[in-house]
């Protein structure tokens, strides 16, 4: 932790969490006007979080603006391949260097260019370099020697990247990059998650608290009740569980026979008589339903071929096997290749991973469908809701994408996606009602839900802290 952790006095313990002890939490994360105005100062200026992808900054001179809450920050590629990043404004009169409107839908979500070898102050004309230092000032001996290089120049913001990812943290005494993401980080390396590329990616602005958004795609424990269609096709009983600051969720299985290293994530075994006919089936239902994302069309049809390739009574764990093998030698021939990710990392990867405080990856050997939120404005019944996927397509072929604003709709996001849309603006709604008691979250199945209250309140000096309740 980049800082030391600060339990309320009901907050729960990383043991606690293990041990699955039963909790609630209060709703002020998600209604109240002052936690939002908290989180500007206590949250978001103290935590790494994603801004984009490598692949968006290729070359020497482009350069992106990253908005959140009121901060606003430029992150550039240098000429000699590095990055850099700094606060979007000029130290002389406040004056934001880029221009970046409040994001529109349809109009604007962030704001960049190439070629960039200076940024030149659209008030008075400050001038800047590439490394934040001043190079003009107009008459500065008016300033009757005050003014200096380290009064002049732009406000630094820490800068890394992983997993193909580029990361801003705006607190300079903040831990690494490598150790904030910790356990999560290092599974999710076998992965290779850089040498993926976008398929597509969408954005909407959606009424409801960022929180509430992102916990909507952190436990599986809804598809019973929200993905309906989906049980048809395969078991939804999940697992979750706290890695610090981070989480991962899983399919559990009741049945030992179920069990595999392959188990946990999207490529599994359906439920059924002929596990041959139900995992085609699983996997192209998820893959149909959520915008052709959640896999890949190589494992669609390596899938369709089971019936014809194993006999009916073959178990699951061996018709895992032969899918698997059959689509990643299909891959290859198209210039795919996997990487090697040793059996006990594919059990602990599960399924998905909530990266604090706003990012969420559910992941497969060569796909990932990712979500990130962010608050709009002033208000908190709003957010700024992205979804993109990932995939490794053979070099040269990968699609060219920008972000597209999309209303939440099946006919844009799938109708899985808007299915969970159709739940997201009716929690905000519900939590304002004198009736509800508070959250009694899953321990077992949300644990990814109750660990980022955890976290949050570890930020947010004890507030929205989750407290245990009395097990009878």
């Amino acid at each position: 932790m980049n800082k030391p952790e600060k339990f309320g006095i009901d907050n729960i313990t990383a043991k606690d969490m293990d041990d699955e002890k039963l909790v609630t939490y209060p709703t002020e994360a998600f209604l109240s006007k002052e936690y939002l105005e908290a989180e500007k100062k206590l949250l978001w200026p103290r935590v790494w979080q994603m801004v984009e992808r490598e692949t968006d900054l290729p070359n020497p001179g482009d350069w992106m603006t990253y908005n959140v809450a009121e901060e606003s920050v430029i992150v550039l590629r240098k000429d000699d391949g590095t990055l850099k990043a700094f606060h979007n404004v000029c130290p002389h009169r406040g004056r934001q260097l880029i221009d970046v409107p409040d994001m529109l839908p349809g109009k604007v979500h962030d704001v960049r260019g190439n070629n960039r070898k200076n940024f030149i102050c659209g008030f008075h004309g400050w001038t800047y370099d590439l490394d934040g230092n001043n190079t003009f000032i107009l008459d500065p001996q008016d300033w009757k020697g005050y003014l200096n290089p380290e009064n002049t120049c732009l406000s630094e913001v820490k800068v890394d990247t992983w997993g193909g990812y580029i990361y801003i943290n705006m607190d300079p005494d903040c831990v690494p990059l490598k150790e904030w993401m910790g356990r999560a980080g290092e599974i999710l390396d076998h992965f290779e998650v850089e040498k993926m590329r976008y398929k597509w990616r969408q954005w909407a602005i959606y009424p409801c608290n960022w929180k509430v958004a992102i916990e909507a795609f952190l436990e599986p424990y809804h598809v019973a009740g929200t993905h309906t269609q989906l049980l048809a096709y395969g078991d939804y009983y999940a697992l979750s569980k706290q890695y610090g600051l981070h989480s991962v969720s899983s399919y559990d299985t009741r049945e030992e026979k179920f069990k595999m290293s392959e188990s946990a994530g999207t490529t599994r075994a359906g439920k059924g008589d002929d596990a041959r006919v139900s995992t085609y089936e699983l996997i192209r239902e998820n893959y149909e339903t959520v915008n052709f994302a959640a896999s890949t069309e190589t494992l669609v049809n390596a899938a369709s071929r089971l019936v014809d390739e194993l006999p009916e009574d073959t178990p699951p764990a061996e018709i895992i096997a032969h899918w698997m093998a059959s689509a990643k030698k299909d891959d290859a021939a198209r210039g795919v290749i996997w990487p090697e990710v040793p059996p006990e990392i594919m059990q602990e990867s599960g399924l998905a991973w909530g990266l604090f405080p706003n990012q969420n990856i559910l992941h497969g050997v060569t796909f990932a469908l990712c979500y990130r939120v962010r608050p709009y404005g002033d208000d908190p019944d709003k957010c700024i809701f992205e979804s993109y996927a990932l995939e490794r397509f053979p070099e040269g072929e990968e699609p060219e994408t920008e972000w597209v604003y999309a209303e939440p709709t099946g006919e844009n996001w799938g109708s899985v996606l808007a299915q969970d849309f159709s739940n997201m603006e009716f929690v905000q709604k519900g939590m304002k009602s004198s009736g509800f008691r508070g959250p009694l979250p899953n321990p077992h199945q949300e644990q990814k839900v109750i660990n980022l209250h955890r976290n949050l309140a570890n930020f947010m000096d004890g507030r929205g802290a989750p407290s245990l309740l009395e097990e009878e």
